[in-house]
């Protein structure tokens, strides 16, 4: 998600100056959460692929965040996001379409926002880099399409190194970096994202965090954000 009102500069120079960090977290320390989405990932992609039934009704992602459109509508391929949750505030029809996953969302205080994310055959997402370093980014595999020698297709760069996360895999990362994706496969990719709280910062920039999610999740809902349901 980006800080809707927040000048996203400030907020950035702020954080990268006082919190520091590889691009690659170890879960266990900064979100321990993480192995209840692990141990429950055959579920949860079987509700992806149920959503997935009706992937045109999906929203592309600038369609939620026109402002995103540099990275979304590029190439004249599709990024669709199925929000569950986001910043706090739930999509109940979202939510009740994924019993499995929306258990331990609910049970997941760190977690901030939740969806599946879909991507279409040929799509490149360019480089480019989230705002603010209070907040992680969880990525785990659901369905990622393969190469005849069994090679991950769809690929996530992070600081200049490519992890090709295969069905089950996770990483939790920091946004910040600069990161780019791409599906070379011939089926849709599809993992589950989670922006989640990050663990282990000073007293005053825990506080600030909370101030700036607080003010993305109010800007949330003066836009009226509506994840329209798969179905």
């Amino acid at each position: 998600m980006v800080l809707y009102d927040i000048g996203a500069g400030l907020v950035r120079w702020i954080f990268d100056r006082r919190i520091a960090g590889p691009p690659i977290l170890d879960t266990e320390a900064f979100f321990p959460d993480g192995t209840k989405f692990a141990a429950a990932w055959p579920d949860i992609r079987r509700e992806a692929e149920r959503v997935a039934q009706q992937f045109a009704r999906i929203p592309r992602f600038h369609e939620l965040m026109p402002e995103q459109a540099d990275i979304s509508a590029n190439d004249g391929r599709d990024w669709r996001l199925f929000v569950l949750k986001a910043y706090g505030i739930a999509n109940a029809e979202n939510m009740a379409a994924c019993p499995a996953l929306a258990r331990i969302v609910a049970a997941s205080p760190d977690v901030l926002s939740a969806s599946f994310s879909f991507l279409e055959q040929g799509k490149h997402v360019p480089a480019h880099r989230g705002p603010f370093r209070g907040v992680l980014r969880f990525y785990m595999g659901l369905s990622i399409p393969t190469f005849s020698d069994g090679r991950p297709a769809a690929i996530l760069k992070i600081a200049g190194e490519e992890h090709p996360v295969r069905d089950g895999e996770w990483l939790l990362w920091d946004d910040t970096y600069l990161h780019e994706t791409w599906n070379r496969g011939e089926a849709i990719r599809c993992v589950l994202l989670l922006d989640v709280r990050r663990r282990h910062m000073p007293i005053d920039m825990r506080l600030l965090a909370n101030a700036i999610i607080w003010a993305v999740a109010r800007a949330v809902r003066r836009r009226g954000f509506d994840p329209a349901p798969a179905g």
